[in-house]
């Protein structure tokens, strides 16, 4: 997926379809390196992605909810 800038806050990504929910779940993840508050002191604070490692974070989760699916048959 392409993203128009490399930093984008919440609202930005909100207005390009992405769930608040999901968002959410990305930066509350363990271990994620690309989500943080621009003022980490104060919980209000806009939260802002790095487009390109929320994409690959993405791309990982999509592929680990694939193999954690039943396969039927």
């Amino acid at each position: 997926m392409e993203y128009p800038k490399p930093i984008m806050k919440m609202s930005e990504l909100k207005k390009m379809g992405f769930p608040e929910e999901y968002l959410l779940y990305a930066f509350r993840s363990k271990n994620q390196r690309f989500a943080s508050r621009m003022n980490p002191t104060k919980n209000k604070s806009t939260i802002i992605f790095d487009t390109a490692g929320f994409e690959a974070w993405r791309i990982k989760d999509i592929k680990a909810q694939v193999q954690a699916m039943p396969r039927g048959g």
